[in-house]
């Protein structure tokens, strides 16, 4: 037994060395947590923002009357899947095209589809610097979606449904990942200290600017605009989804904004990220609060659907800087969204351009408004660069946007006849209704 004893003892001690080595060479929590935390921050804040898809279709389907919300509802599934296939076929590359750049900075290689690690990757052959190329694409290709759902309600109840899928590929594949790799794929804007932080103007204003170019080109719905400038209210179907989508939408922006922080590694970067959904919060509050004060005042009775936008506006009006403000910052920042939404929406039935959800006043009114308001608290901004931002999207996504509706009008026609957009899109272009028990609204 003593015998017994002594060897195991000399066995042990032999192994010390190689149990060092082994200790030695296996990476600590401080070396891969980093990688960990941020890796698991991009996969919960962008199922997050999967999550809006569910508010935009909720929303719009609300918004709409009931004769076209089988379509709408089409549309946000059909945009949503088109945009995850072309995001990772061209456009997160060309997004984020490394040391690939083509033209000075201003356009990454085409047609590189992304690759994902090796499954049961080892730490050992993990890049540690930063998150896994998954959770990365994953995250990233939630935002191109969101751009694509903004232009989507606002043509609602009269576009066909495949030009403006084909619209779609485009704007998913290579509009956006273009526009978005000047600044958050480190190019000219970039360099030029243009800020924007989850997408005030980069998602937000680029799916606006997308949008109204479309509208102008789509014409209004039959019978929204008398000859003697009268507005004719057509009200949506079901407000009761229109507000479960707005909540939906507020749920899901904790992982825009919050996700946008792109570290997790550290206390200061997980403090900074609930600093982020605290603002955003207070931001939607007082732009929902805002709008149903407002049009109170104006209108003598508070108007649901300006308060949901109110909302949807103040959400928009933080997210080019969610971090820096305080909560009394991001209060009056959303609080200004608020009384945007409430006022544009009238001045663009003044100008007779009917955008049925209210994603113009939102998304692209907001979105500027949001992109300004970061110099207020953002030391490293200035107005100048951040004007040239705003201009910089808004001429090439509205005149790219422009082009290619004319073109789509031209080769194929993008507007449903004056019957079918009688008779309702559902039955028109899928042949099937969203209430076949109930009566046409």
């Amino acid at each position: 037994m003593k015998l017994f004893k002594l060897l195991s003892v000399g066995a042990g001690l032999a192994l010390l060395p190689t149990l060092a080595a082994a200790q030695d060479a296996a990476p600590t929590f401080d070396e891969i947590g980093p990688y960990l935390m941020t890796t698991l921050l991009f996969l919960v804040g962008g199922f997050l923002v999967f999550f809006m898809a569910a508010g935009f279709a909720m929303l719009e389907a609300g918004l709409v009357r009931s004769k076209n919300v089988t379509t709408q509802l089409t549309k946000n599934i059909a945009l949503f899947s088109i945009a995850s296939i072309m995001y990772w076929l061209i456009g997160f590359n060309l997004m984020y095209p490394g040391d690939g750049w083509l033209v000075s900075g201003w356009i990454g290689p085409f047609f590189s589809w992304t690759e994902l690690e090796a499954v049961g990757l080892a730490a050992g052959d993990a890049s540690l610097d930063y998150a896994s190329v998954g959770s990365d694409f994953f995250f990233q290709l939630m935002f191109v979606a969101a751009t694509a759902s903004i232009v989507s309600g606002a043509l609602a109840e009269r576009i066909k449904l495949w030009p403006f899928l084909i619209f779609v590929v485009v704007l998913t594949g290579v509009m956006y990942p273009i526009s978005g790799s000047w600044k958050w794929g480190e190019g000219w804007l970039d360099a030029a200290g243009f800020n924007d932080f989850a997408g005030s103007t980069i998602v937000h204003s680029v799916g606006g600017w997308a949008a109204l170019a479309g509208a102008i080109i789509l014409g209004p719905r039959l019978g929204k605009y008398g000859k003697d400038g009268r507005v004719t209210p057509l009200p949506g179907s079901n407000l009761a989804l229109a507000t479960l989508g707005t909540f939906i939408l507020w749920l899901g922006w904790f992982g825009f904004n919050g996700g946008s922080q792109l570290a997790a590694g550290t206390v200061g970067d997980i403090t900074d990220v609930s600093r982020i959904f605290a603002n955003t919060n207070m931001a939607a509050a007082s732009g929902a609060v805002t709008a149903l004060i407002l049009t109170q005042l104006m209108f003598k009775k508070a108007d649901l659907t300006m308060v949901l936008n109110g909302a949807l506006a103040g959400l928009v009006s933080i997210t080019a800087e969610p971090l820096a403000p305080s909560l009394f910052g991001a209060l009056w920042i959303g609080a200004v969204g608020g009384v945007i939404v409430v006022l544009a929406v009238p001045f663009l039935d003044k100008l007779k351009i009917d955008d049925v959800v209210g994603a113009i006043p939102v998304h692209l009114f907001a979105g500027i408004w949001g992109t300004i308001a970061v110099i207020f608290y953002n030391g490293d901004a200035t107005l100048g660069a951040q004007i040239t931002g705003i201009l910089a999207y808004g001429v090439f996504t509205f005149v790219v946007s422009l082009a290619l509706w004319i073109i789509l009008k031209g080769v194929m026609g993008i507007r449903v006849s004056e019957e079918a957009e009688i008779n309702g899109l559902d039955t028109s272009e899928l042949g099937m209704e969203a209430y076949p028990e109930f009566s046409k609204g």
